[in-house]
């Protein structure tokens, strides 16, 4: 049992899209991310999704509203709700998923993870 610094924990990657594991709860990971760009739309049929913003701004966009997230903020995203997250300059995310969440969820494309790095 050690305490977590997130700062720290960011400072050891740099790549987006990618998220890095920091701990395990009750089935869960504990996830951190940067994020830029647009990633792709998509859902996830059996895990619901938590977003919580550290540092920057997070667009997520659902097919009948946009959700803003700043700094202290989360979203809980449903199982089954299609949505696209959208970072215009880099974001510090911090997600609790499942363990057998795949990032983006139905679709397969360059950016599906197997699975995600500890750090």
């Amino acid at each position: 049992m050690d305490k977590v610094n997130i700062e720290n924990k960011f400072s050891q990657f740099d790549g987006h899209w990618q998220p890095k594991i920091v701990g395990e709860l009750n089935g869960q990971y504990i996830k951190l991310a940067r994020l830029k760009g647009e990633f792709v739309w998509h859902q996830h049929e059996t895990e619901d999704e938590m977003f919580m913003v550290i540092k920057g701004q997070l667009l997520i966009k659902l097919r009948d509203r946009d959700v803003i997230l700043n700094p202290g903020e989360f979203f809980i995203i449903p199982r089954g709700i299609e949505h696209i997250p959208v970072a215009e300059e880099e974001v510090q995310v911090m997600l609790f998923e499942p363990k057998s969440v795949i990032n983006t969820g139905d679709v397969q494309n360059e950016r599906t993870l197997d699975s995600a790095e500890f750090l």
